[in-house]
């Protein structure tokens, strides 16, 4: 019964893959929007960058789009989402993409995060780092960032890895200290 139970498991995680490969493939996507140079890494959801090409130049905070990663004191997972988002971004620049809500509460700039026709919104998701939040008007790519979540639940990754979950979101977490 183990045995049947553990094939069916498999061969479910790959036609889930097999998917998630397939919708991720289907629509090549050129971001619209601003190329900008990131200064800081603040979290795992939140950036620092700068437009050289405003006079004077701005440091802006950045808020990605469908994403909300582990506080920074949930570990390991907090520290690292926020290592692997600098990790994806290096030094190259990065495009951010709004979508209809340009800020949110905070005055961040709301944006999908793109490097290389890669949407650093949905890797992360994917691997891991994160769970899809959909709480705005926001959701150009909720299917895709939806998807990848359910990819990395699916594949035991990251903040999903049954070894070691992560046992409460970051807004229940933070409710805990309130």
């Amino acid at each position: 019964m183990k045995t049947d139970r553990s094939q069916k498991s498999r061969i479910f995680a790959f036609f889930f893959c097999l998917l998630f490969l397939l919708t991720s493939c289907q629509s090549a996507t050129t971001p619209q929007g601003e190329v900008v140079k990131v200064v800081r890494v603040v979290s795992g959801q939140t950036l620092e960058t700068i437009d050289s090409e405003k006079q004077p130049p701005l440091i802006q905070q950045i808020r990605l789009i469908g994403i909300e990663a582990p506080d920074l004191r949930q570990r390991p997972w907090g520290t690292a989402a926020k290592e692997r988002l600098e990790e994806l971004i290096g030094s190259k620049p990065v495009v951010l993409e709004s979508d209809i809500e340009t800020k949110d509460q905070y005055d961040r700039e709301l944006a999908y995060l793109w490097q290389d026709g890669v949407l650093l919104n949905e890797r992360l998701l994917a691997e891991g780092y994160g769970l899809f939040v959909s709480r705005s008007l926001n959701n150009k790519y909720d299917e895709r960032l939806e998807s990848a979540q359910e990819f990395a639940r699916v594949m035991g990754l990251g903040i999903w890895n049954p070894e070691k979950p992560m046992r409460l979101t970051p807004a229940e977490f933070r409710n805990q200290y309130r």
